[in-house]
């Protein structure tokens, strides 16, 4: 293909849990180490809804400094790496995470928190590792075996992402990710017929979702099926007119098509929705 159509990123933003989950108090406190606790956190979260990040993390490290082992320690190491990530300081949240691991052995959350900033960062080895020790716990945890099949398919390890793509699809036989996941395998590892033959029956599932036309319209151009891959493409951008990806991906096809005017014209529609004009304009000169 020649945008990025599947992509799994993780979720920037701070997640929240619920309030009482941090607040049950260990009985390892005095009453007023209790009270001093539960007040670092109650201001950590009001600085949190808030974005107050500095503060917030200030705030959850006084908390961790009067109680590192509390029940609820692992959801404060949680939030201090996620507001680390958000401040641009990746190597102090894998330090965060990892303390965190160190502190409470086998937490598959602060595990996979910090298997995504691996991959993030673009260490897929260390990811890859730390999805696989997730999946050593918890063998059925699908976001870690959807990550692992990603990375596997990334290094053309095609044989173990299917095998990871389809435990997914044997736990949740609806989940779209894998599906479109184990399509793309197929595809990349001939079995194009198979391929072609899920991409259509997952649209059939799934009309109205514009990624899937996408999809297919770029396994089409991929077969220089140009007249069949124009449809698809003009579909998922009528479902989707604001997503920049598929504009590209229609212009590069257009190229193909000898249409440079109409692929000038996609270009700067997706120059509009937040394309890089640099490389919309390196496409042009392809």
């Amino acid at each position: 293909m020649n945008c990025t159509l599947y992509n799994i990123n993780k979720n920037k933003g701070i997640r929240l849990w619920a309030l009482s989950l941090i607040l049950i108090l260990g009985s390892s406190l005095t009453a007023t180490a209790q009270n001093e606790y539960t007040e670092f956190v109650r201001q950590g979260m009001d600085a949190l809804a808030v974005d107050s990040l500095a503060k917030a993390e200030m705030l959850f490290n006084k908390a961790l400094a009067l109680e590192p082992t509390h029940q609820g320690s692992h959801l404060l190491f949680r939030y201090i790496g996620q507001i680390q990530e958000r401040l641009g300081r990746n190597e102090d949240a894998l330090a965060t995470y990892t303390k965190g691991i160190n502190q409470i052995p086998g937490n598959t959350n602060l595990l996979l928190d910090r298997s995504a900033l691996y991959y993030h960062m673009g260490n897929e080895e260390r990811a890859l590792s730390g999805y696989s020790d997730v999946l050593e716990l918890q063998p059925e945890n699908t976001e870690a075996l959807l990550m692992r099949a990603h990375i596997y398919a990334g290094k053309h390890d095609y044989k173990r992402a299917r095998a990871d793509y389809e435990t997914i699809l044997s736990i949740d036989p609806m989940n779209e990710n894998a599906y479109i996941g184990l399509i793309l395998v197929n595809d990349r590892s001939g079995r194009p017929r198979e391929a072609m033959e899920q991409i259509n029956s997952l649209i059939a599932l799934f009309p109205n979702h514009a990624i899937l036309y996408a999809i297919r319209g770029g396994m089409e151009q991929q077969r220089k099926q140009y007249e069949l891959a124009l449809p698809d493409l003009t579909r998922a951008i009528q479902l989707e007119p604001t997503n920049a990806d598929y504009y590209v991906s229609r212009a590069t096809l257009y190229l193909d098509m000898k249409k440079r005017k109409l692929a000038r014209q996609d270009t700067q529609m997706a120059v509009k929705l937040g394309a890089d004009p640099k490389e919309m304009a390196s496409i042009l000169k392809k």
